[in-house]
């Protein structure tokens, strides 16, 4: 546990042992954050009920909506992949939405009922929240389709970016800092006591309260997270089994005129290379090739290095963990592209596409890892470190 005096303006207040930022000055604002708040959800109701693009290719003429693209690919035969872009472009983010401005509608108007549950549930879905995500699968899709055929964007298109970018400056003027002091005072155990963090909200209780909820957003309380390491090592090492087939497998087929083309991740990246689109080729290799690979060895890097109680390079580990954690999600940007292509080129014997097994194992890796980044305590890294030392 760590005192640290309250940061000043223009301050930030930094852990001691890894440079984690703690707390910056507080902005004791709601009303900003939930006007965007309000302004994304709106903006998000034509994004789903208006096309997002429309493609022409002779002579006829196909339109991509939000949901066209989940259901294509369950109609494709993948009912789970068309279940996992529907939860995170669409029923999670909307879902996200109402229980944010609930909150900061409830805390404007001097209410505090019952919202530590429903604030600790925004934090849990933010990782799945994917509306950005979903539109650099559209940049990509759009990208791949202006080769083959006209292209518009339309409204929902439109409406699609204003809502991304008014829930990336909803959070970002969000100040959870502020939102928890507002729902309940920070109380801390006794001096001489021995003390627990709630690992959502940051209430420091006594360590006699293991096991129970948390007082402020009635989490279960853990002094660590519980079989934190058999669990990622299940997951990690599931994803190492996926991994290959993933990109060996192709992941696209598109059949023109007859004629079949089995498109991998990697054979996509080399599309966009052809096309003179570096910036999406470097961004898709990234995230879809490099990142899922970074992110199991590097979750193997930590299992390992705890099991050993190493310390060699624990504030790396430690910096590394966070930022896994935060971009895991990116990976997901095939997944939506493939599924938009799915949902416009289709002109029958012309030009057709279809999804592969190689999106069903690129898509589990990405949630498994996801899982992992999760479950796993990066505690444990610094207690089993001590442990040796001691």
């Amino acid at each position: 546990m760590q005192r640290l005096t309250p940061p000043a303006r223009w301050q930030v207040a930094e852990c001691g042992c890894c440079r984690r930022i703690l707390a910056g000055e507080a902005a004791g604002r709601t009303a900003t954050p939930l006007a965007f708040a309000l302004a994304a959800l709106v903006l998000l109701l034509p994004a789903l009920l208006s096309p997002l693009m429309s493609v022409s290719s002779f002579g006829a003429r196909r339109e991509a909506w939000l949901p066209s693209s989940a259901a294509a690919i369950w109609r494709d035969g993948f009912p789970s992949l068309g279940v996992l872009v529907g939860l995170f472009s669409m029923a999670i983010p909307v879902v996200f939405l109402l229980l944010l401005i609930w909150v900061l509608g409830n805390l404007q108007f001097g209410a505090h009922a019952h919202l530590g549950t429903a604030f600790r549930w925004v934090k849990h879905l933010r990782p799945w929240v994917m509306i950005e995500v979903y539109l650099v699968g559209c940049f990509v899709a759009y990208s791949r389709l202006k080769v083959v055929a006209v292209v518009d964007v339309g409204t929902g298109g439109w409406c699609l970016i204003a809502a991304a970018l008014a829930v990336l400056i909803a959070l970002i003027l969000l100040d959870e800092r502020t939102i928890w002091e507002r729902l309940r005072p920070q109380h801390t155990a006794a001096a001489d006591a021995a003390r627990i963090g709630c690992t959502v909200c940051d209430l420091i209780v006594s360590a006699a309260a293991a096991l129970r909820n948390c007082p402020r957003c009635h989490a279960r309380l853990h002094s660590r997270k519980p079989h934190s390491l058999q669990r990622t090592a299940a997951l990690v090492a599931a994803g190492y089994v996926l991994y290959i087939p993933a990109n060996a497998l192709p992941v696209l087929t598109t059949i023109r005129f007859g004629r079949a083309e089995h498109n991998t991740i990697l054979s996509g990246v080399l599309e966009l290379i052809r096309n003179d689109l570096w910036p999406l080729a470097i961004i898709v290799f990234s995230a879809s090739i490099v990142l899922p690979l970074v992110k199991l060895c590097g979750l193997t890097w930590m299992l390992l290095a705890t099991q050993l109680g190493t310390g060699r390079h624990l504030i790396a580990r430690t910096r590394l963990y966070r930022s896994i954690d935060a971009v895991g999600r990116w990976s997901n940007i095939d997944v939506f592209a493939v599924s938009i292509l799915l949902a416009v080129l289709q002109f029958g014997e012309l030009t057709a596409v279809h999804t592969d097994n190689g999106l069903l194992a690129f898509a589990a890796v990405v949630i498994l890892t996801m899982f992992a980044s999760r479950l796993f305590d990066p505690r444990l890294m610094w207690d089993a470190a001590e442990s040796r030392d001691g």
